[in-house]
């Protein structure tokens, strides 16, 4: 695959703090980040679980004047990021504390970018956003998943255009993040299952966009290995504390290595996520073999030295295929789109709003929207 420039900005991430038990420092975090007020945002199901209480607890015994928001939906919406907004204004935030998956850490991070700028939510970007008025964001992921809590970007579901829009600011990476794993001890097999295959996705593709970033690459390589070994451990045994952590590290992994870029995995999850508000990291799963086919002619040195690394029986691009088949069929992952309810009748508009979406710049092979369409038909179908 050729390199299209060797000019590149490269940025890589933020204040980490790794290990179980590490919750017990929210407080102490938002302090440093110089918060005395911080709003939490998290999602509805986890409001109501004893971490969440235990987490405003411990900033309460910090001295901090802590509040909760949690009207965040699966896929969260400009209406969710704009009632946060409401509620950090009336109770007096000066910072958020993104709680949770990868929506509520997103919600948060717009919440945290949007909330005393002149420009709208839509229109905000590096050039219209005064970087000076962003709040501080400390961020506690409770799935591994998107890695959201390392990365420059949100993606929220434009409610009226029923399309999801990606924003983006490098400041908007939060200032400290705490993995704790014994957070995540609680989320399903299902769940565990589908935002694993999420990091793989972001690692994956990463990994084969044709942009000049090796070190990026180099962490995507190291973070599909932890998916491999360590997925199906989490997923058999959600107790399992070692396999717990180790798949949050590759979940920041992979969103560390997406500033290469992703690819026609992300363009058509986001279609289908937009149109049929269905889980972004199950979608991703889906799709995942079939726009490695589609990808083929120009991804077949990548997958040798994946397959090589990863120490796959069998070598090269036929050998990650079986793997991630596989991999998918031991977390009981559907093999189609048409098994999660979805049918053809939006099969040229999910081609147009794919070859359209930022994801499909960097794809390893530029395909237009006729091509989408037919790479969703086939996940549609089961057609390798």
């Amino acid at each position: 695959m050729e390199i299209t420039s060797y000019s590149m900005n490269w940025h890589y991430p933020t204040a980490m703090r790794v290990g179980a038990g590490r919750i017990r420092e929210l407080g102490k975090s938002c302090k440093q980040l110089g918060m005395k007020a911080p709003l939490l945002v998290t999602d509805p199901g986890l409001a109501a679980m004893t971490m969440v209480e235990e987490a405003l607890q411990n900033c309460r015994d910090a001295g901090l004047q802590v509040g909760l928001f949690s009207s965040i939906k699966g896929n969260p919406t400009g209406g969710n990021v704009a009632d946060g907004v409401a509620a950090l204004k009336a109770g007096g935030h000066d910072g958020v504390i993104a709680f949770g998956g990868g929506s509520a850490i997103d919600a948060a991070k717009a919440v945290a970018l949007i909330a005393h700028q002149t420009c709208t939510l839509w229109e905000a970007g590096p050039a219209t956003v005064d970087a000076s008025k962003m709040l501080p964001v400390v961020a506690v992921p409770t799935t591994a998943g998107t890695g959201s809590e390392v990365g420059q970007a949100v993606v929220i579901t434009d409610d009226e255009n029923h399309v999801k829009r990606p924003i983006f600011h490098l400041k908007m990476v939060p200032g400290i993040v705490i993995l704790d794993p014994e957070l995540t001890l609680g989320l399903p097999a299902k769940l565990t299952a589908a935002t694993g295959m999420d990091a793989l996705a972001h690692n994956l593709e990463a990994y084969c966009t044709p942009v000049y970033h090796p070190m990026a690459e180099g962490v995507a390589l190291e973070g599909m290995r932890l998916v491999k070994e360590f997925l199906p451990r989490a997923t058999a045994n959600g107790q399992d504390v070692d396999a717990r952590q180790q798949m949050l590290v590759a979940s920041s992994m992979g969103a560390v290595a997406f500033q290469r870029g992703l690819g026609a995995i992300h363009a058509v999850s986001h279609s289908l996520g937009a149109l049929y508000d269905s889980h972004h990291g199950l979608l991703n799963a889906i799709v995942m073999p079939y726009v490695l086919v589609a990808n083929r002619a120009a991804i077949e040195p990548e997958m040798q030295r994946l397959a090589r690394y990863l120490d796959l029986p069998t070598a090269g691009f036929e050998g990650v295929l079986e793997w991630v088949l596989a991999l998918r069929a031991e977390l009981q992952i559907p093999h189609t789109l048409a098994e999660i309810g979805m049918d053809d009748t939006q099969a040229e508009l999910v081609g147009k709003m794919s070859a359209k979406d930022v994801a499909a710049r960097t794809n390893a092979l530029k395909f237009d929207a006729g091509q989408y369409q037919q790479l969703f038909l086939n996940a549609l179908r089961g057609v390798l």
